[in-house]
């Protein structure tokens, strides 16, 4: 950063003062640009019910970050510089009170926008003693002895708004967008004759620019994890906007044949992607692939394909096939295995191993996380982990002519999201 240099005996000036104020914000400036980047970034500022609870709300004390110029006015003798660009902070260091009405017609709501902004301005003026030549011991007041007070600071803080949207029947009232140059902080619903806001009436905006890490939380890679072992939904986190996804489908089943060992159930296939440019706050459709369920009854045939894991439309895997059975006289097939779509990395899942016969033996099911084939009339081992394929039956006969066992089923999907 840019120092001012001054010699002992030499006359100090205004603008050696100025300089160093000036030049020590351009060195912070430049020191969160590197850091944070361009956008507006926003630490603190959260929205809670006030205490005691009432119609108002209380905005925490926080910051907000955001891309201006060096200075739009003249700082004291300094000229305005409005063509070198600068990230500066706005800081309040106390929290600030927000009121809200209900609306007056019943069955109505109405949702208010809490939203921030970087705010500079001038502040605290005072009418300033200057030097007079013709009189040192009396100055003059003010610039040319005009009396006129001077701002005497330049502040930078967070400035707050309350935007009211249109109250509308209950589930119907619409939300105000966000101003341009701000930043939305939180959405306050109030019903008709409510009287109190409670922590059920916020909603944090899911696309408020919140740091979502101080630097002794950091850690290299992905940081956070949320695994699905069932159908669901992930909701992509404030300040998140990059992903690892790991998607594996449902195992194959291991097959039922009537007089022989049965085919292994095929492995699912599995897909890995980093997906980037999610928006915080996008609500993703989630579906973890079941694993094929084996052959029950005394029924005979394939055993139950598994099926497809996927995370919303960016990727997915199928699930393997199931394992030969039925009635013929050849040997059972091993089911196919699944694959991966739409991944920077897409895995074919195994194919699970014929039966042997002569053996009595089952087919392996497709791995990893596989079913083991059984030996004579056993039921098949079921995949004990995710997207393996089901063992095979074994048979009481090692010519062909006896009876075969049941396949075991496949093994269910997951869905891994890193970010």
């Amino acid at each position: 950063m840019d120092r001012s240099i001054v010699y002992p005996g030499s006359i100090p000036l205004d603008t050696d003062l100025l300089a160093t104020n000036r030049n020590a914000m351009v060195a912070l400036g430049a020191l969160l640009s590197a850091t944070l980047g361009m956008p507006q970034v926003v630490d603190g500022l959260t929205v809670t019910p006030s205490v005691p609870a009432s119609m108002a709300v209380v905005v925490a004390p926080g910051s907000i970050t955001q891309f201006t110029t060096v200075d739009q006015n003249a700082y004291g003798s300094l000229s305005a510089d409005t063509s070198d660009g600068l990230v500066k902070m706005g800081v309040n260091l106390t929290g600030a009170t927000l009121t809200l009405a209900a609306p007056t017609t019943s069955g109505q709501a109405i949702n208010y926008l809490i939203e921030a902004a970087f705010q500079e301005a001038d502040a605290n003026p005072v009418v300033l003693p200057y030097y007079n030549a013709a009189n040192p011991v009396q100055p003059y007041l003010g610039p040319n002895n005009t009396g006129v007070a001077q701002a005497t600071q330049r502040t930078q803080r967070v400035q707050l708004q309350l935007k009211a949207g249109s109250p509308a029947i209950v589930g119907t009232q619409p939300t105000p967008t966000v101003d341009s140059g701000w930043s939305g902080l939180a959405v306050v619903t109030v019903n008709y004759g409510q009287t109190q806001i409670t922590a059920s009436s916020i909603t944090p905006c899911p696309q408020a620019p919140i740091i979502p890490f101080k630097l002794p939380q950091l850690r290299p890679g992905f940081s956070q994890i949320q695994t699905f072992t069932a159908s669901g939904y992930f909701v992509v986190p404030q300040g998140v906007s990059r992903l690892r996804l790991t998607v594996i489908g449902g195992g194959g089943a291991g097959g039922t044949h009537a007089s022989i060992p049965s085919g292994g159930g095929g492995a699912a296939g599995q897909a890995i992607r980093i997906l980037s440019g999610i928006v915080p706050g996008s609500v993703v459709p989630v579906t973890v692939g079941v694993g094929g369920a084996a052959l029950t009854g005394g029924n005979t045939g394939n055993g139950g394909a598994g099926s497809t894991s996927s995370f919303g439309v960016y990727v997915s895997a199928t699930g393997g096939q199931g394992g030969g059975g039925g009635a013929g006289s050849t040997t059972a097939a091993g089911g196919a295995g699944g694959s991966g779509v739409g991944g920077d990395v897409n895995l074919a899942g195994a194919i699970g191993t014929d039966s042997i016969i002569p053996a009595a033996r089952g087919g392996d099911g497709g791995g990893p996380g596989n079913g083991r084939g059984t030996t004579g009339y056993v039921t098949g081992i079921s995949a004990p982990g995710y997207g393996g394929g089901g063992g095979g039956g074994g048979s009481n006969s090692t010519t062909g002519s006896g009876v075969g066992a049941p396949g075991g089923a496949g093994g269910s999907g997951i869905m891994i999201v890193e970010f």
